[in-house]
């Protein structure tokens, strides 16, 4: 594809389609579908979500490889579902079988009906306590040939050694939600990718310690000017008073600290095509920029100039979206050189 993501010091990831969204007549071939766009758009990588209602990440993961030539899944991983060790052996089974490298993105929480229903009682900062310990096994079993001994207050392993060691040139990338303290905590210890929802552009910094790399999961809809990205918006997304409803309770009982963090901002788009239109629709989880090129390549400009290297993209919603986005981030590194 001419237009691509630049090939600068940031990395972009897109999202897989859920399989709530999607038909089961059809959901397989549009998993393909948009793993290829992404990997043609020039994305390092594909965010694959995980809950209760969803597939199995790994196995489209699986999929994801097998109808790609470089685009790595970035699976969402849960401590509740697996034992560390089983995490270790995905990643090390899908490099030894494709030599592709994947991402994890650790992730604490969930919905809290899907914690319940679990028998997943931890307060929130203890799940990131857990997560730091089942991140740290995960990694110990990646990083060496050699057994593994590891004793915390969640996991124990004594002499367990993963096998087909992983070759050290596919050692995964790992991102860590970084809305909360907690979370940042995590990240920091872990040395993984900060990932939060981010602000406005103009209100937007990264932490003055920052030693580890931050990135936002962000929704982007770029056209050539304002007016075709907002008739394309709101094509898209049109106001729906049943997910207005749907969002208001799923506020009141997520413990996210990003869901309130973002519940309490206007829907109202602002200058720089910052919309949360979407997100109190409870049509998508994520803020959206929405505008021309220029417009939008400001306000990733302001992003990567705060600090951010790690952009985490809504689903597609059609082959060109991610052409289009790309002209932004284009614009985006021209206008921070």
């Amino acid at each position: 594809m001419k237009d691509k993501i630049p090939d600068v010091s940031i990395e972009v990831f897109s999202t897989c389609p859920p399989s709530s969204a999607v038909a089961r007549g059809r959901y397989l071939r549009h998993v393909i579908d948009v793993a290829r766009w992404s990997e043609e758009a020039g994305c390092r990588g594909i965010l694959v979500y995980s809950d209760n209602g969803l597939l199995e990440p790994w196995l489209l993961a699986q999929i994801i490889i097998q109808n790609t030539a470089s685009l790595c899944p970035l699976v969402a991983v849960q401590p509740v579902y697996t034992h560390p060790y089983w995490v270790a052996k995905m990643v090390t089974s899908l490099a030894d079988l494709h030599a592709r490298r994947v991402y994890l993105n650790m992730v604490a929480g969930g919905f809290r009906n899907d914690l319940a229903a679990l028998n997943d009682t931890a307060p929130h900062d203890a799940r990131y306590d857990r997560l730091l310990e089942y991140t740290t096994v995960v990694k110990a079993l990646l990083g060496t040939a050699s057994a593994v001994s590891y004793e915390g207050v969640f996991y124990r392993v004594e002499k367990l050694k993963l096998v087909p060691p992983l070759a050290p040139e596919l050692f995964p990338g790992i991102f860590v939600s970084a809305s909360s303290e907690a979370g940042l905590a995590a990240a920091r210890m872990l040395g993984a990718t900060a990932v939060k929802y981010p602000k406005p552009s103009a209100s937007e910094t990264v932490p003055p310690d920052a030693g580890i790399p931050y990135g936002i999961r962000v929704g982007i809809i770029a056209r050539p000017t304002d007016e075709e990205a907002w008739q394309v918006a709101h094509a898209r997304f049109p106001e729906d008073r049943r997910g207005q409803l749907t969002h208001q309770l799923a506020t009141k009982t997520s413990d996210s600290s990003w869901h309130k963090e973002l519940a309490e901002l206007s829907a109202e788009a602002l200058p720089d095509g910052y919309w949360l239109g979407p997100f109190q629709h409870y049509q998508t989880f994520c803020p959206y920029l929405v505008g021309s090129y220029d417009r939008v390549g400001e306000a990733l400009a302001r992003y990567m100039e705060a600090g951010y290297t790690r952009f985490i993209l809504d689903v597609p919603g059609a082959p060109d979206d991610l052409r289009h986005t790309s002209l932004g981030f284009q614009k985006a590194v021209e206008v921070t050189r």
